[in-house]
């Protein structure tokens, strides 16, 4: 990480040429960099000075700036960490005090999953957020805007759900962010407003893009690792404990594990998970529902 602090102290006067403005719905207003950040551009700024200036000091300084990416890079690695921007882990109070939930289902759409997925929901009467990889909604744009016409709504969860997402530049992030809302966008006619990083892992690169995109970056407040257990007790039993109002809970349609029988996981664990749900007054919303526009420094 030696190059990262390096780019962020560049990219606030440059902030126009590393991040395009290429769609109306992006923010013109400066970013507002994150107080972790501007503390590690302090201790670059200190370090550098104090080896330079000072005999022996540069081990210290080499030592403090390591540390300093090492914190970095766990703040990038918590998915659910505000210490590189906003991130919303639950709904706004007002969904809370409605007794609202967020239901979001990851890495879709899959033909042969979403759809049973949406017969459920409507089943019981729930809304849900589908985190769609824009490269595979491109293959099913029909199944894509069902899930629309079902009453749910369609985020962002970048184009090809890259596995070294974490570790991309403001240019990787830019074109993978961009791309993914204008193929959204193109199929369903809407905009995503909300972001999901690819297993929630990222890099203080991210958030000016998502900030000029006018996108939330959203995690989740409990989760089931649908993706890889394979009983669906166990899921339903992290979903569910000390399940609240104002929850988000993260499922998955698209690399979804599957029971002993072959069946998705998600598909045994929506039900019981809809029921208890029902049971404790509580109601799946769309984030479109829940979250209002992202706000910027403009909006102040």
């Amino acid at each position: 990480m030696g190059k990262l602090t390096l780019a962020v102290t560049r990219q606030r006067p440059a902030t126009a040429a590393a991040f395009p403005m290429s769609h109306a719905s992006s923010s013109s207003a400066a970013w507002p960099m994150p107080p972790l950040l501007r503390a590690s551009l302090g201790l670059h700024a200190v370090a550098a000075g104090a080896a330079i200036a000072l005999p022996g000091a540069a081990p210290w300084a080499f030592g403090s700036v390591l540390a300093n990416h090492a914190a970095l890079t766990a703040a990038g690695l918590w998915p659910r960490s505000r210490l590189l921007g906003p991130n919303v882990t639950r709904l706004p109070d007002a969904s809370a005090a409605r007794g609202e939930i967020a239901l979001t289902i990851d890495d879709g759409p899959d033909p042969a999953v979403t759809p049973a997925v949406l017969d459920l929901l409507d089943r019981h009467g729930a809304k849900a957020s589908f985190f769609c990889i824009a490269a595979r909604a491109a293959t099913q744009p029909a199944l894509t805007r069902e899930i629309l016409a079902r009453g749910h709504c369609v985020q962002n969860h970048s184009h090809v759900h890259r596995h070294n997402f974490a570790m991309l530049g403001p240019r990787g992030y830019t074109a993978e962010l961009e791309r993914a809302q204008q193929v959204l966008a193109d199929i369903t006619g809407r905009r995503p407003h909300c972001f999901r990083a690819p297993a929630g892992l990222r890099n203080p690169f991210l958030d000016p893009v998502l900030h000029r995109l006018g996108l939330h970056l959203v995690s989740w407040t409990r989760r089931g690792f649908d993706t890889r257990e394979r009983a669906p007790q166990r899921v339903l039993e992290r979903l569910t404990r000390d399940l609240a109002a104002g929850d988000i809970l993260l499922l998955h349609d698209g690399h979804a594990a599957t029971t002993a029988a072959g069946r998705p996981v998600l598909l045994e664990v929506l039900p019981p998970l809809l029921e208890r749900c029902r049971a404790a007054g509580l109601r799946g919303v769309t984030l479109t529902a829940a979250l209002p526009p992202r706000r910027t420094a403009s909006d102040a």
